[in-house]
C-alpha cells in the first residue's frame, strides 16, 4: 500500500518524507514495488516536482539502497566528472587518464545512451574486449593500483537508481531537475568522492536546453553535495552543436585517442582542459586555473596520459593496442562523404539530429535490450558559422549496411542547414562557473 499512498500524495501536490522515500527505494530495488507504481510515481514528481528536503530524501534513500565505493584508505584526493549528456561529448574518456597520470584518484562512473546522446559506457565498450561491469572490489583494487577505473553503475550501487533511470527513459520523465539531480548524486557520493565537477550542458542538442533550468540544476547538485562534505563545482558548456568531430562509439574513442595525443579539436580540449583544471583545483594539486590547465598540457605532451589510458584498458580486458593504432577499433564497411547542396553559410549542425542519427543507424539504443553497432556515425567537419562552396565536403558518415547509411545521411542533411546567414549565435563554448558561492559568468570563453 505503500506506493499507492506515496502516488495520491504526489499526485494531489503534497510531500514525502526521507523515511518514506527509503521505505519506497528499498521496495524498487527488491521488486517489491512494481515498475508501473514507481512509474506513476515519476510521472507525479515530473509533474509536481520535489522540494529540496524531499530531493535530498530522494538521493539519500537511493544511495543507501546499495553499497558504496570504499576509497577512504587511499589518502590521496578522489574526484569525478560527470556530464548531463550531450552529442559528440567524450571529454571522460580523455579526462580520466588526463587527471589519474597527475595523482589524483579518479572513480570514474559512467552510464550508456540516453535518448538522443551518447554514453561513454558504450564507447569504452567500442575497444575490443574492454569491460565495464567491474564490481565494487574490482573497482577499488584498480583505483588504489592505477587511480582510476572506468566502470558502469554495478548491481551494488544505487540499484533503487538503476531501475528508476530506466524508468525515466521510457516513461518520458528524464528532463525533471529533482530526479535528474537525486540520480546523478546518489551514484556519485556512493564513489566516496572528495569533490566532483559537473558539466552541465545547454542548448538545442541538451536534456535541459534553457540556461535558467541548467543552473537551476547546478545549485540543486552543489547543494546536495555541500550538505554530504563533498564539494561540487559546475561548469555550463554549450551543446547547440556537437562536441568535436566525431559522433559515434569507435569514432569517438579515436578522436579521445587523437586529443591524449595532443591532436584533438580545439573545442573538445578547451572544454577538457577546463574541466580538468576544476577537478585539480578540487584536489589541491594546483594553485591556479592556468597552472592547472598548464599541467594537463605537459601530461598530455609527455605522453603520461595516453599511457595512463593504455594501463586503463589493459587492466580492463582491452586491447591497449588502440591507443597507439586506432584501426584495430571496429571499422563501418561503408562512408560516404556528403557534401554541401549550395554555397552559403553553415547556420546550424543541430546536436539533436545528429545524435538521431547516430541512433538510427544503430550507433544507440531506442530499447534497452538493442544491440549497438561501435562502427557507426559520423565525422562532422562543417561548423557553424563556415562559409562553403557547393560541393564543400560537410562529413563522412559510416554505417555497417546500405540501409544504415542511409538513414545516417539523411538525418545529417537534415541536421546541418546551409543558408545565407547564420540563424543564431552560437552560444560561448563555456558560459557559466556555478559554485556553492554563486554563478560567475564566463561568457568571453567561446
Amino acid at each position: 500500500m505503500i506506493a499507492q499512498g506515496l502516488i495520491a500524495r504526489k499526485r494531489d501536490g503534497g510531500r514525502i518524507t526521507a523515511e518514506e522515500w527509503g521505505v519506497f527505494a528499498r521496495g524498487v530495488a527488491s521488486g517489491e514495488i512494481a515498475d508501473y507504481q514507481a512509474a506513476a510515481l515519476l510521472m507525479a514528481v515530473y509533474l509536481n516536482g520535489l522540494d529540496r528536503t524531499e530531493t535530498a530524501g530522494l538521493m539519500d534513500a537511493m544511495l543507501q539502497s546499495g553499497d558504496r565505493l570504499d576509497l577512504a584508505s587511499l589518502g590521496v584526493p578522489r574526484i569525478d566528472k560527470h556530464s548531463t549528456g550531450g552529442v559528440g561529448d567524450k571529454v571522460s574518456i580523455l579526462l580520466a587518464p588526463i587527471i589519474a597520470s597527475l595523482g589524483v584518484a579518479v572513480p570514474m562512473m559512467s552510464g550508456r545512451g540516453l535518448g538522443h546522446t551518447g554514453g561513454t559506457l558504450d564507447k569504452l565498450e567500442a575497444i575490443p574486449g574492454f569491460r565495464t561491469d567491474l564490481s565494487l572490489d574490482e573497482a577499488r583494487r584498480q583505483v588504489e593500483r592505477l587511480g582510476c577505473a572506468l566502470i558502469g553503475q554495478t548491481g551494488e550501487i544505487a540499484p533503487a537508481d538503476r531501475k528508476l533511470y530506466a524508468l525515466r527513459n521510457a516513461t518520458a520523465t528524464v528532463e525533471s531537475i529533482p530526479l535528474i539531480a537525486a540520480s546523478i548524486m546518489s551514484k556519485k557520493l556512493a564513489e566516496g568522492l572528495t569533490g566532483l565537477v559537473l558539466d552541465v550542458k545547454r542548448g538545442s542538442g541538451a536534456f535541459l536546453p534553457e540556461l535558467e533550468r541548467g543552473l537551476e540544476l547546478s545549485r540543486t547538485m552543489i547543494e546536495l553535495g555541500t550538505d554530504r562534505g563533498c564539494p561540487v563545482t559546475v561548469l555550463v558548456t554549450a551543446m547547440d552543436r556537437p562536441l568535436g568531430r566525431a559522433c559515434g562509439n569507435a569514432l569517438e574513442i579515436e578522436e579521445s585517442i587523437m586529443g591524449l595525443r595532443g591532436e584533438g579539436p580545439d573545442d573538445l580540449m578547451a572544454v577538457t582542459y577546463a574541466l580538468g583544471a576544476e577537478m585539480l583545483l578540487l584536489a589541491g594539486v594546483a594553485s591556479s586555473r592556468d597552472d592547472a590547465v598548464h599541467l594537463q598540457q605537459e601530461a598530455v605532451a609527455s605522453g603520461k596520459a595516453a599511457a595512463k589510458l593504455q594501463e586503463i584498458i589493459e587492466a580492463q580486458g582491452g586491447n591497449p593496442g588502440v591507443v597507439d593504432d586506432p584501426a584495430t577499433l571496429p571499422q563501418a564497411a561503408l562512408a560516404h562523404v556528403v557534401e554541401a547542396a549550395r554555397e552559403g553559410v553553415i547556420a546550424a549542425v543541430e546536436p539533436r539530429g545528429i545524435g538521431v542519427g547516430v541512433v538510427a543507424m544503430r550507433g544507440g539504443r531506442t530499447r534497452v535490450t538493442d544491440a549497438i553497432d561501435p562502427a557507426s556515425g559520423y565525422v562532422i567537419t562543417a561548423r557553424p558559422g563556415d562559409r562553403v562552396e557547393r560541393g564543400t565536403p560537410l562529413a563522412t558518415v559510416y554505417a555497417s549496411d546500405e540501409e544504415s547509411l542511409r538513414a545516417g545521411t539523411s538525418a545529417l542533411l537534415h541536421a546541418i542547414r546551409i543558408s545565407d546567414t547564420m540563424e543564431a549565435t552560437p552560444l560561448p563554448l563555456i558560459s557559466h562557473r556555478v559554485t556553492s558561492e554563486g554563478v560567475e559568468t564566463l561568457a568571453s570563453m567561446q
